[in-house]
């Protein structure tokens, strides 16, 4: 997450009135609440982004072994950002160990599945598990509560999208593939005359 100059500078100041809390003026609070508004917007963007690559992921899987290489990539990414194995990652993985890449991933994913699989039973939340979303920030110490915020319109929160797979999509109808031909104008003979 990268934060603006400006952004950096309310971030600095919230972080010196936590540590020091006096009273706010009303356009210290305002930064502070469109910062936070900021934050909130770039996890629910983060969010979004995850479930893109996973549904990618997903796709590259479903189309091995012709996709080995992109798959492989895909998935090197996805346990960078916290993606818990699932048991298709793991049998796909071990059809392709003969590849040195995905022998390694194969050993990693088998031990974060393995660490996935005690903590549940352990009943703690897995590493892949979205993170718990932030509450709102209701009032900055000598500041104002949140409800005197102004309001915001309100708009519906659009149900996320999935991909459209090609195994999904119509066939094509024939005349979409093969739009008919013009006919050509009747060819006009000279006579010699």
């Amino acid at each position: 997450m990268a934060f603006s100059a400006d952004e950096l500078r309310v971030l600095r100041r919230a972080l010196a009135i936590a540590l020091q809390p006096k009273p706010l003026p009303d356009e210290d609070v305002q930064d502070c609440l469109r910062l936070a508004g900021a934050v909130d917007e770039a996890v629910g963007e983060a969010g979004r982004l995850r479930t893109f690559l996973l549904a990618d992921l997903v796709r590259y899987r479903n189309a091995l072994p012709g996709s080995v290489s992109g798959y492989l990539e895909l998935l090197q990414d996805a346990l960078a950002g916290g993606y818990d194995p699932r048991p298709d990652d793991l049998a796909a993985l071990r059809a392709l160990r003969h590849r040195p890449v995905a022998a390694a991933l194969l050993e990693r994913c088998q031990m974060l599945a393995e660490r996935s699989v005690r903590a549940r039973l352990a009943g703690r939340a897995t590493p892949a598990t979205a993170p718990a979303p932030r509450s709102r920030l209701l009032a900055l110490p000598g500041g104002r509560a949140a409800d005197a915020e102004p309001e915001r319109p309100k708009t519906p929160a659009a149900p996320p999208r999935r991909p459209v797979l090609p195994s999904e999509r119509p066939a094509p109808k024939p005349s979409e593939v093969f739009p008919p031909r013009k006919p050509a104008p009747p060819r006009q003979e000279w006579a010699a005359g």
